[in-house]
């Protein structure tokens, strides 16, 4: 799966752009102290109050100490939270992917590989979830939690609680499917535990599209934090989030535009960034999408040396052939005309006679 998608220039750069944005995650705490500021502090020196709190100076008070300018309102370093946001959004993403992964799993393999009982009971409870209402549920939730409870990790509960329908349902099909193999079926009669033939025969064969639907599930629950928390039952100050910058950011657009291009930049580069492999991952895990790309690159390379190669040789072939075909007839011309020569010289003269006087006789 590596080397196809190392043929895929876009596949590459989205991994690239992940690979740094999970890098700038991970080293926040380095890098705000590397420039000196933390998400938390604020700054009061840094805002005209005169003007409602807008940050002085240009651009929304960039600045050798603020490299991103300060937040309006409170002066607190936008380029650290920028970075603690990111590392909130990323968290909040892969483990409410996680926790839906686990549980779609487990309930999608149950009802496609039990009983027809177990089947139907399972399948209704995920069409039940599926329509369930999600933003409604999530306030309901976070209204009934208390306070003190860790909110990112409230979040990741939320959204993967509620969301793991879709995972489910092609985890049934794929087991429904892979359940009539020849394979399946032999290591059923053969005496194997239901828990062991799902253990070696289909939690495998599951793996492809479980990794494809999990890489497009991250980006989705990207936006359902953002949008959670723009809503404010998400994450609250004073942690950063993007969401949550987006939420406090509209009121101050034409203020300081940049305030609210910051983090909707860094949502959309990442979302990109995601949605980008994760289509990679599908088509490198998928056998007929990787046979057209063997055979539009590799076959199409071989094709055109093979078709070179036989035009060189039925060039190679006409020429000797014409060249054959000269010489034989000038060969054959030559001897032909050598042999009409000996045989006139061998041939004797007629007799002379009466009604055909020689020469002597004439003279």
């Amino acid at each position: 799966m590596v080397r196809r998608l190392r043929a895929r220039p876009s596949a590459v750069a989205a991994a690239a752009v992940l690979v740094v944005l999970a890098l700038l995650a991970l080293g926040a705490p380095l890098l705000s102290a590397l420039a000196g500021q933390d998400p938390t502090t604020y700054h009061d020196d840094l805002i005209d109050s005169a003007r409602g709190g807008v940050p002085v100076g240009p651009y929304g008070g960039i600045s050798g100490d603020h490299w991103l300018g300060v937040e309006p309102g409170t002066g607190r370093d936008l380029f650290a939270r920028l970075l603690y946001g990111a590392r909130v959004s990323l968290l909040v993403a892969l483990g409410a992917t996680v926790v839906q992964v686990l549980i779609g799993v487990t309930v999608g393999l149950a009802a496609g590989f039990g009983s027809r009982f177990a089947d139907t009971v399972l399948s209704r409870l995920t069409d039940v979830l599926v329509a369930l209402p999600m933003l409604v549920f999530a306030v309901a939730l976070t209204a009934v939690v208390p306070v003190g409870f860790p909110r990112p990790l409230l979040l990741v509960l939320v959204i993967g609680l509620l969301n793991w329908g879709g995972t489910s349902r092609i985890v049934r099909a794929q087991t429904l499917s892979l359940k009539k193999l020849d394979h399946v079926a032999a290591a059923r009669l053969g005496g194997a535990t239901p828990w062991r033939v799902a253990r070696r025969e289909l939690l495998p064969a599951l793996a492809a599209p479980v990794i494809t639907y999990a890489a497009i599930l991250v980006p989705t629950n990207i936006v359902v934090e953002a949008s959670l928390s723009f809503l404010g039952i998400g994450v609250t100050p004073p942690t950063s989030s993007w969401g949550q910058m987006l939420s406090t950011a509209t009121t101050w657009f034409r203020a300081d535009p940049l305030y609210v291009l910051l983090p909707a930049g860094c949502l959309f580069v990442t979302v990109l960034a995601f949605t980008v492999l994760g289509d990679a991952i599908r088509t490198a895990l998928d056998p007929r999408e990787s046979s057209r790309l063997r055979v539009g690159t590799r076959g199409g390379s071989r094709g055109a040396r093979r078709t070179a190669a036989a035009t060189t040789g039925a060039t190679h072939t006409t020429a000797t052939d014409t060249t054959a075909t000269h010489t034989t007839a000038t060969h054959t011309t030559a001897t032909d005309t050598t042999v009409t020569d000996t045989a006139a010289a061998d041939t004797p003269a007629p007799p002379a006679g009466p009604d055909r006087p020689t020469r002597e006789a004439a003279v």
